[in-house]
């Protein structure tokens, strides 16, 4: 489900929220600020009484006092601005620090539904890139917004005080200036969200051609991917374009505007020096304090168009802060199951495909047993044990744990039952010792070594010069795909879960490697209640019980020694298998129930 735009009201609040906490350093460059706008009105005001006095032949006027105050007035315009940048920097990178968290922190809770319909490189833009608009939002667009509209006002005071006549053209013109405002900032901001959107597909392009460099090497898809990322680099310079044209347009069109306002005053001050009303101290402050105004003004038409992207930004961020994260709200805790696990009446329900993957599945595992689910693929293996560990939630049926509903527990006291060895190993680019103790903290060397003998790596981890402070790379590409296994097994030996869960453990491995690991295996599966996913019949001959599944549901289970005898799935697999010359011998040697 997606999550609906947030209002732009809205926008502005939880920015507000999130830069609550910093509120006393926003007070010191307020009042910077309000300091930097009297300098600045101060410059028009030291016009009138120089030019109406000090170019007189008079003996009252001090020379001295012009000079210095005008260094006054640099000195302090440039401390106020250094503690206004300084201050708004330290409240923005405190702001992007606390979204990057929240954000990271909601990833981490998202259920795998999300991940499903997610590409991963939009996820990383929106963390990296699109938090990053926002921290222009917080710094520029609001140091430029609320300095430069106090520098306005106070110049406005200033004509206000001169000739409130003049002043009255200046008035007018704000309200063509607001119109003109609100005209480009919703074609900018529909303008950036195409943008935005454009940004994170060409960020999931790279992601994947970095990732899957080996498949576009040997395929030859250098020119699919080039075909890809040449069509959304071209969307993204005419998008870029589009903003180009309203960004450049605006500046021009509001001075144009300006340009007859500057105009009528310029005719209307000459009218009244002729008739006697003005002084020429009083027309040139005048002036000078409406040129003046000509920065302030061009400077809050420039921000709009990064206002427009930062709220776009914003609304990215927040919807995704906003997602559902995982049902959790089991209160039950349980130490340390026995294994026992129940499937009664189970279905899940794929509402993202609308494609039922497992359909009223029924089963009783012992504590401590084995059980290996096989089948084809897709016929929902996976699927059954992502309901046990609820990476999914079953759509109907109930899962039972040492007879609680797994439901009735919390996910964390829930998942603590389970260690997992999938095909699929995930390292992280960290330390052979982080990736080995990872989620424990409560470790011992001892502890650690015992894992790794038990694994068989104790005498790789040994020959290695920087032994388990060996960084084994990204995807844990510095080690063989056997010592991944092995890493992965010693990681579920440490967890001493009661529930371990093998999914295609081997099936990546060669007969050969696959041997080697199978004592580690069997070393892991001692005492615990295990289930197999696999697809060659020759890894689960010795389990309790299989479990034959298609289409979601379970058609045939029992032995193996019973099933191989029975017409069916089961059979039909095994025959094509002895079929296979290159696997006839490793049949013979793994299954008791054949002979020679």
């Amino acid at each position: 489900m997606s999550i609906p735009t947030i209002s732009r009201l809205g926008l502005f609040r939880r920015l507000i929220t999130h830069a609550t906490p910093y509120w006393p350093g926003f007070t010191i460059a307020f009042i910077a600020m309000i300091v930097v706008a009297a300098t600045e009105a101060a410059f028009p005001a030291m016009m009138k009484p120089l030019l109406d006095n000090g170019f007189q032949n008079t003996s009252s006027f001090q020379v001295w006092w012009v000079p210095t105050a005008v260094l006054a007035i640099f000195v302090i315009r440039g401390i106020a601005n250094f503690i206004v940048g300084y201050l708004m920097q330290w409240i923005a990178n405190n702001v992007l620090r606390d979204l990057r968290r929240a954000m990271f922190t909601k990833l981490l809770l998202l259920p795998a539904t999300f991940f499903d319909r997610s590409s991963s490189g939009r996820l990383i833009s929106k963390l990296v890139s699109e938090v990053h608009i926002v921290l222009i939002v917080v710094t520029n667009v609001v140091t430029v917004a609320v300095r430069d509209l106090l520098v306005l006002l106070g110049l406005i005071a200033w004509l206000t005080y001169l000739n409130w006549q003049l002043s009255l053209i200046v008035f007018a013109l704000i309200p063509a200036l607001a119109l003109l405002s609100i005209n480009f900032s919703r074609r900018l901001r529909n303008i950036s969200k195409s943008h935005l959107s454009t940004t994170g597909e060409m960020t999931s392009i790279i992601e994947e051609a970095i990732s899957g460099y080996r498949v576009i090497k040997i395929f030859d898809g250098s020119n699919y991917e080039e075909t890809r990322f040449k069509k959304v680099n071209s969307r993204y310079r005419r998008q870029a374009m589009r903003l180009a044209i309203l960004q450049s347009l605006q500046s021009p069109v509001t001075q144009l505007i300006v340009a007859f306002g500057v105009a009528a005053i310029l005719t209307i001050a000459l009218i009244q020096s002729r008739l006697g009303s003005n002084t020429v101290g009083d027309f040139v402050s005048f002036i000078t304090a409406m040129l003046m105004m000509f920065g302030p003004i061009r400077h809050l038409t420039d921000i709009n168009s990064q206002l427009q992207r930062g709220l776009v930004a914003a609304d990215s961020i927040f919807s995704f802060i906003d997602e559902k994260t995982e049902l959790d709200i089991g209160t039950k805790q349980l130490n340390h199951a026995t294994g026992s696990i129940q499937f009664s009446n189970v279905s899940l329900l794929y509402t993202e495909r609308d494609l039922h993957a497992v359909r009223d599945f029924t089963l009783e595992i012992a504590p401590r047993s084995m059980i290996a689910l096989v089948g084809p693929s897709g016929c929902g293996k996976t699927s059954v044990v992502n309901m046990l560990m609820r990476i999914y939630e079953h759509s109907a049926g109930d899962i039972f744990i040492d007879q609680i509903s797994i439901r009735d527990l919390s996910l964390k006291s829930l998942r603590k039952q389970f260690a997992l060895v999938s095909q699929d190993v995930v390292l992280f680019n960290d330390t052979i010792y982080k990736n080995i103790s990872y989620g424990r903290e409560d470790l011992t060397p001892a502890d650690v070594w015992n894992a790794l003998n038990a694994a068989d790596l104790a005498n790789f981890i040994q020959s290695l010069p920087q032994g388990l402070e060996t960084i084994v790379g990204d995807r844990g590409i510095r080690v063989s795909g056997g010592q991944r296994q092995r890493i992965a097994i010693a990681r579920a030996i440490l967890k001493n879960a009661p529930i371990l869960i093998l999914d295609e453990a081997t099936s990546a491995l060669d007969s050969t490697s696959e041997e080697n690991i199978k004592s580690a295996i069997n070393a892991l599966r001692r005492d615990r209640t295990t289930i197999v996913i696999a697809h060659r019949l020759s890894t689960v001959v010795d389990a309790d019980q299989i479990i034959v599944m298609e289409q979601g549901r379970i058609i045939q289970k029992g032995r193996h020694d019973h099933l191989v005898r029975e017409p069916g799935l089961y059979q039909n697999l095994y025959l094509k298998l002895i079929t296979d010359t290159n696997s006839a011998s490793d049949v013979l040697v793994n299954d008791p129930s054949r002979s020679p």
